[in-house]
Parts: structure tokens; sequence; C-alpha cells
């Protein structure tokens, strides 16, 4: 994905009928570049870019943001909220139980039956969130080799 200059996201927000300012092009950049990041997270990172900013300016800031779709807000069990830049396409999200990593996964290819409800009850959907839980590649491979060392450790003792 092409990195977004200044001018860009300055443009961006004028276009969204959004007041450019340094916090919310910082909150934006933040966002986009550290995607499914927490508000904290977002905060940590635009302090240590612009210096002084409020927490409640962040998130006024991603709730501005997200209100115009610029950013997209996800909230899975027991997760803080976590904010993205990718908008506008109907993707899913894996997430690790064990280290809470979460990587994008586009929806299924062809039909979108997470689209199709059985009974729709009359509304116009447009928008499903489907969240897989499992564990990543470096927690299933962390888990074996404790698994690997607890084994060798009771074969030392036998």
């Amino acid at each position: 994905m092409p990195e977004k200059t200044f001018a860009d996201n300055d443009a961006l927000l004028r276009r969204h009928g959004l007041q450019v300012t340094a916090q919310r092009l910082a909150v934006l950049r933040a966002a986009s570049d550290r995607s499914h990041g927490t508000a904290d997270d977002i905060y940590t990172v635009v302090r240590a870019e612009i210096g002084a900013i409020s927490r409640q300016a962040v998130y006024d800031a991603l709730a501005a943001l997200t209100d115009k779709d610029l950013l997209r807000r996800i909230q899975p069990a027991g997760s803080p909220a976590r904010y993205e830049g990718r908008v506008g396409d109907n993707h899913h999200h894996l997430i690790c139980r064990t280290c809470n990593r979460m990587v994008d996964v586009d929806c299924a290819v062809g039909d979108t039956p997470c689209l199709t409800a059985i009974d729709d009850s009359g509304y116009e959907i447009d928008e499903a969130e489907v969240v897989y839980w499992g564990r990543c590649p470096d927690c299933v491979a962390a888990t074996s080799h404790q698994k690997e060392a607890a084994s060798e450790e009771r074969d030392r003792r036998v």
C-alpha cells in the first residue's frame, strides 16, 4: 500500500468536511500505519510524534475520523476497541487467543455468504463482522517448543 503524504491526508480531511489539525493528522497517520492499534497505542505514538496531546484529544480525533469513515473501529469480545485505516471493504479479522495479535483476512471470494442472512428481517445488510479466533503461528511454535523442552526435561529426570 503506498504511503500517504501529509498533503494527501490534509486533502482527505478537507474532502470529508473535517478541520485539518496537527492532532487529527497525527492520529490518522498513527492508526493507518499501525493497523489494529488501540486508542492507548495510538496516543503513545501521537504523543511521541507531536508532543503534548491529551488522551481525550486522541479519543475525539478517533471518533471524528471513524464517524467520517476514514478509520474503522473494531471491538472484538473481551478486547479494547482497535482502529485501522482499511475501510470501504468487507474484510474480517483473525485474532490470536494467546498474544492478541490481529491480522486482516479478506471475505470469501465470490458470493458473500456472510452478507446473506437466513432472515434479514427487512434490513438492508451492508456489512458483517466475522472474527476468527485461534493462535498465531508464533504462539503455536512457542507452545510446541515449550512442550518439547518439558518433554526433554522429563526424559532427563527418568
